[in-house]
């Protein structure tokens, strides 16, 4: 008979709060025609996007990160001193170690909480959320900071024509803390590593280090092949979050996927034959793909600007290098 004593955390959990931060600066379709050789037309065609906000010098992955986590928890009605676990999604932070979570987490005065970092791509929200959800029912946190950011302006090629307009930075934070219902479905996630060239980085550190490339590492896809599995692919995973769930398209009120391209979107809408009155979040428009911040990103501006409200069912999808994805479907904070 085993003498460790079972966990005892909360029943449930949910998303209790929500926060986003996106840089001053919005750069507009012109500004990337100036090293491509591309039109506005073009851009917005294929991906949607017509503006994307990009960091200053002094907006780094921490100080985005710090500005989005505080309208998370004040949004959650609690205080950062009750904040048990900090993870932070980013593929941007370029300090191997420490962990910039732990930084995060002693800027907000969250105290001694766990704090770690997670790479987990364009995934890497649903992954977090994952995760703290189960340190909350499991009890080792009963407040939880998930935060998804990225500065990936300074891993983009304006030289590339498939992937300079793409990208964009932002921080996105949600606090994840206890329920007595459940408010977090089942997550439905996965990777396929046998794709995983398909969207990576030019070179790796070492080889930069070692002066080959003399050009700074960029991150770049094999758009068409990412396209054909995001639609065909990920509409499966997202139906079978549906059914983990126990509900049906019917019964969702918001679709927050991924804000990788537009055409993505429009095609999982019409795969998982999602009826009219389902609010689509298409924050990819202004803010472009922002990686793991952009579900937290459009949550945050679906809630501000009233398309959604507190108490919608949503269904969530990530996706993205790896090739990595995550889906769950949440009740909005």
């Amino acid at each position: 008979m085993s003498k460790i004593k079972p966990s005892q955390g909360a029943p449930y959990a949910r998303i209790m709060g929500v926060g986003g931060y996106r840089p001053t600066r919005v750069v507009p379709n012109e500004v990337i025609l100036e090293t491509i050789d591309s039109s506005d037309e073009w851009i917005r065609s294929r991906s949607g996007i017509a503006t994307r906000h990009w960091a200053s010098d002094e907006e780094t992955v921490a100080v985005m990160s710090i500005e989005a986590a505080g309208k998370a928890i004040a949004d959650a009605g609690i205080t950062p001193e009750q904040i048990g676990g900090v993870i932070v999604s980013t593929v941007s932070h370029f300090k191997q170690t420490p962990a910039i979570a732990t930084e995060i987490a002693d800027k907000i005065g969250a105290g001694k909480p766990a704090a770690f970092d997670i790479s987990a791509g364009c995934a890497g929200f649903g992954y977090g959320l994952t995760l703290a959800r189960g340190m909350v029912t499991d009890g080792s946190a009963e407040y939880v900071l998930v935060i998804g950011v990225e500065r990936l302006s300074d891993l983009t090629d304006l030289s590339d024509r498939a992937t300079a307009f793409l990208f964009g930075d932002g921080a996105g934070a949600v606090v994840v803390g206890p329920s007595k219902e459940p408010r977090i479905g089942p997550t439905v996630w996965g990777s396929e590593g046998d794709k995983s060239e398909t969207i990576k980085q030019t070179e790796s550190w070492e080889a930069y280090r070692n002066g080959a490339p003399d050009k700074f590492p960029a991150i770049t896809q094999e758009g068409q092949a990412v396209f054909r599995w995001a639609v065909f692919e990920m509409a499966k995973v997202a139906q079978q979050a549906l059914d983990a769930a126990g509900i049906t398209a019917d019964d969702l009120d918001v679709f927050i996927p991924h804000q990788a391209n537009e055409r993505i979107i429009d095609s999982m809408v019409k795969t998982l034959k999602l009826p009219e009155h389902v609010t689509v979040a298409r924050d990819v428009r202004t803010t472009g793909n922002t990686s793991a911040a952009s579900i937290p990103l459009a949550m945050e501006r679906l809630l501000a600007t009233g398309e959604a409200k507190s108490g919608d069912t949503a269904l969530v999808i990530g996706f993205g290098a790896g090739l990595v994805y995550a889906a769950t479907v949440v009740t909005l904070p």
